[in-house]
């Protein structure tokens, strides 16, 4: 509780002269004691460790032992297509894990190399990883501050902290401070200066108060380095499914193995068919699709400035139902703008402004000179609300070298903070101008007049009152405002009391860190789609709710809480009431990870993004951390997931969009596979349970697993996106992949793929009946092309597929071509036939069974048309 102590208290307690700092001997037992000035992070794994890890599911292990127990029988093909399956899953996860987690290493390059410090009564020049606790830190502007300090002194000193606080502008800092505060919020401490942080302003010196992982800095470190990573929903529900798959299988094969046995069938054939129907039963190709699928959805996101350095990110971002953005730099530009300005007793927007007028001429060359920071086309350095008076002469084509050169600065008083005034005298041909700018009431004090429509009137009270209804109502709509007054000298060399005297009043500039133009429409579309857009940001409550009630996120202030109030909740009362807010201002990380743990509770899959420091560990905790790629901190993008090279809102949008469509067509790719998996075992195991001959042989199970799951599989899921999703509500996490109807939509179909074959089969025995292979290949036939056909139904489940277009997904159309080719080639060519033991087809034969492999296409396009006639 520094900041709760006086400057020669801290310095008494930390045993040090500020005049002199510590001695070096001192400062090196510190150092021994408390280790460098640098932030911890977890030891990295090993690409080893790394790779099992990708292997580490229910589904692999049976695939791996399905893969030997083919090879142990002798189908040494089908052994190795499974586990170079199995492989190329792992690469592929393992390539993207190797990319992540680098939250903490970014953490620690944020660390300055250098920090000026007294050390021997000397100022000097160290690493930063040598200050220690109780070394006296020098701040001037543009330096980093090296660890946290209390400060001993300040002159006009002022620190950007918006990456750590989240606030627009610039801290002004205290070092006479005592703030007796319990909980105060980081933007709060004006006595206090933390590590990672950048002095813009004015000069100070502060006392070294924590090192390394104790700073603030650290401790979001601590967070991070605690946070342990979640399984997205489509890990979760594909390990089940591999499970339920792995125990139905085994039950299934011993069942027809055992029933096959008390028949007196052949038991190595039996056992042969029962692992060949087991690799079936489980669509080794699965994993392999899912992560291809996500990887190509990937490729399409960077090239709309989105870069997912986790694959199952993109699947949950379909999932989306709320997004927690931060403020600055998010929603809005993060550079303060001049919106409005007022004079001759009119308030205008600043589009409005007439410097052919020449009260608004003085404004705006009053402003532009009485400053010190520069804006130019490629630099701007100083004070955010200096650059933005400076941007509004760049608008006018008033430049302020230009104006410089014109109008000499002659003299000075600067800004401070006390009197909240800054003035220059610069030069006018043969006189001067005094120019001075500040707040409001400071002004009062030293004008006694005003200029309107060019006369110079007295500044009467009811004046004062109107001035002050002006720049009450630019405040209310979180405008900063400053004040500008002048008066003509001259005398360059009048005493420095008198040049803030007399003053006529001139009028008011209105700015704030505006809204992105093309965040609006975004959430207007994430409403649209059933996503809540939330703000989470350190700037004041009544800035950040005239930015949500612009952007449409909140209509009432009451949907508003500051991180005092939420400091009020236990965890359990304020997940209860989460829901009722949409903007949460004044908040530190602490709170930005409560918050999404709050909606999380809810079953929500949450979305967090963000640019600074402060966001890190709200990013990492989150379901999807979304970070920024320009002005994002690195440690904002190690902890997310995703990075935005435009720092657009609206490419979260589309990403969210992007992630809609992978999910439904990975969906569609499992669906198609278990529904023909389901058609093949049927079509066993009840062949065997009637105590029928055998209508498949292992081989021509394998090879239709092989066909179906292959390119078809695919085919769906890379299927060209549908422009309706995001006019439906955010998907039920706990939803499970055959919800909707799909179980039942599976199990029709895989029943009907299963009569159809025995159909053939039984077909094929009534006209041959001395030739059980002729039988066998019309059941291999029929199994294999519906299928085929059965893929072109995937691609929707209402719309027909003559609506969507044969020809729009090109791949899956020479999926289905190539298919029934290459079945035609296998039964045609004399060895190939021999191989997989088919029998020659005539032509009536292919007539026969290209009708029986049709019929899963006209089924689902009959029932598709009759739940549209009843939608």
């Amino acid at each position: 509780m520094w900041f709760k102590k006086s400057p020669q208290d801290v310095i008494t307690e930390l045993i040090v002269n500020p005049l002199e700092g510590l001695t070096t001997e001192e400062a090196n037992i510190r150092l021994a004691r408390d280790g460098e000035n640098r932030l911890a992070g977890k030891k990295k794994k090993s690409l080893a460790v790394l790779f099992f890890s990708q292997i580490n599911d229910a589904m692999i292990y049976i695939l791996i032992a399905a893969a030997i127990i083919s090879g142990v029988m002798g189908e040494i093909s089908d052994s190795i297509v499974i586990l170079i399956v199995i492989l190329i899953n792992a690469l592929i996860g393992l390539i993207q894990e190797s990319k992540a987690e680098k939250a903490l290493e970014a953490l620690k390059h944020l660390s300055t190399p250098k920090a000026l410090v007294k050390r021997d009564g000397v100022i000097t020049e160290i690493p930063s990883e040598q200050v220690v606790v109780g070394d006296i830190a020098i701040i001037d502007a543009g330096r980093y501050i090296p660890a946290d300090l209390r400060l001993i002194e300040s002159a006009n000193l002022k620190i950007e902290e918006s990456a750590f606080t989240g606030e627009s502008l610039p801290a002004e800092k205290d070092a006479n401070l005592i703030i007796n505060e319990e909980k105060p919020q980081i933007g709060d401490l004006r006595n206090m200066a933390f590590m990672s942080t950048l002095s813009t302003y004015g000069r100070g010196t502060g006392v070294v108060i924590a090192t390394g992982m104790n700073t603030e800095i650290g401790k979001i470190a601590k967070m991070l380095d605690e946070e342990g990573d979640e399984s997205t929903p489509l890990q979760k529900k594909l390990s089940g499914l591999g499970k339920n798959l792995g125990f139905a299988a085994v039950i299934i094969c011993t069942l027809i193995f055992i029933i096959g046995m008390f028949q007196g069938r052949d038991w190595l054939e039996l056992l042969l068919t029962s692992i060949s129907l087991a690799v079936a039963a489980i669509p080794e190709g699965l994993p392999a699709i899912v992560a291809i699928v996500l990887a190509l959805g990937v490729q399409r996101m960077i090239k709309h400035n989105a870069i997912v350095k986790k694959l199952p990110a993109v699947e949950t971002l379909g999932s989306v139902s709320i997004i927690c953005s931060d403020k600055t730099g998010t929603l809005t530009i993060n550079r303060m703008t001049v919106k409005k300005f007022f004079v001759n007793n009119k308030l205008n927007d600043l589009d409005n402004i007439d410097i052919i007028n020449n009260e608004s001429k003085i404004l705006v060359e009053g402003m532009i000179l009485c400053s010190d920071a520069t804006s130019t086309g490629t630099s701007k350095t100083g004070d955010p609300t200096e650059i933005a008076l400076l941007d509004v002469g760049i608008k006018l084509n008033i430049l302020k070298d230009s104006l410089n050169e014109e109008h000499n600065r002659v003299n000075e008083v600067p800004f401070d903070s006390d009197r909240k005034l800054m003035t220059t005298v610069n030069s006018y041909g043969n006189r001067y101008n005094v120019f001075t700018k500040g707040a409001i009431d400071s002004l009062f004090t030293i004008c006694n007049s005003i200029l309107i429509d060019g006369i110079i009137e007295p500044l009467t009270e009811d004046v004062k009152t109107s001035l002050l209804n002006s720049a009450n109502s630019m405040s209310n709509d979180a405008l900063r405002v400053l004040a500008l007054a002048y008066k003509e000298i001259k005398d360059e060399n009048i005493a420095i009391d008198q040049l803030e005297h007399g003053l006529i009043f001139v009028g008011l500039m209105g700015m704030i860190d505006p809204p992105r133009q093309e965040v609006k429409p975004s959430i207007d579309l994430c409403l649209k789609a059933g996503i809540i857009p939330v703000m989470i940001t350190g700037d004041h409550k009544n800035t950040a709710f005239a930015i949500g009630k612009e952007l449409g996120i909140a209509d009432n202030i009451s949907q508003c809480m500051s991180g005092s109030e939420i400091d009020g909740y236990e965890e359990k009362e304020f997940n209860k009431i989460v829901n009722n807010y949409k903007i949460f201002a004044r908040v530190s990380p602490e709170h930005k990870v409560k918050i999404v743990k709050a909606f999380k509770s809810h079953g929500n899959i949450v979305s967090m993004t963000g640019d600074g420091v402060n966001d890190a560990p709200s990013l990492k905790v989150s379901d999807i951390g979304v970070a920024m790629g320009i002005t994002g901190t690195d440690v904002a993008k190690g902890a997310a997931d995703i990075i935005l090279t435009d720092d657009n809102f609206t490419t979260i949008v589309n990403a969210i969009e992007e992630g809609r469509n992978i999910y439904n067509n990975i969906k569609k790719s499992i669906i198609f596979l278990l529904s023909c998996n389901l058609g093949e075992i049927l079509a066993l195991f009840i062949a065997i349970l009637l105590n029928w001959a055998t209508p498949l042989l292992p081989i021509h199970i394998l090879w239709v697993n092989l066909i179906t799951d292959t390119f078809p599989a695919l085919s769906l899921g890379v299927d060209p996106r549908d422009e309706s999703v995001m006019e439906e509500p955010p998907r039920n996490p706990k939803e499970t992949l055959f919800s909707r109807s799909m179980g039942l939509y599976l199990i029709v179909n895989g029943t009907l793929i299963g009569v159809l074959t025995l159909f053939a089969f039984k077909y094929g025995q009534y006209v041959y009946p001395d030739s059980l292979r002729h039988a066998q290949t019309m059941a291999f036939v029929v199994l294999s092309v519906s299928q085929l056909f059965f893929s072109l139904n995937m691609r929707s489940t209402k719309k027909s597929i003559f609506t969507l277009g044969l020809f729009t997904n090109k791949y899956l159309t020479a999926s289905v071509v190539f298919g029934i080719a290459i079945q035609l080639v296998i039964i045609s060519v004399p060895f190939l036939a021999n191989l997989f033991k088919v029998y020659p087809l005539s032509l009536s034969d292919w007539g026969f069974v290209m009708m029986f492999a049709i019929v899963p296409l006209v089924v689902n396009e009959l029932l598709k048309l009759v739940i549209r006639h009843k939608q």
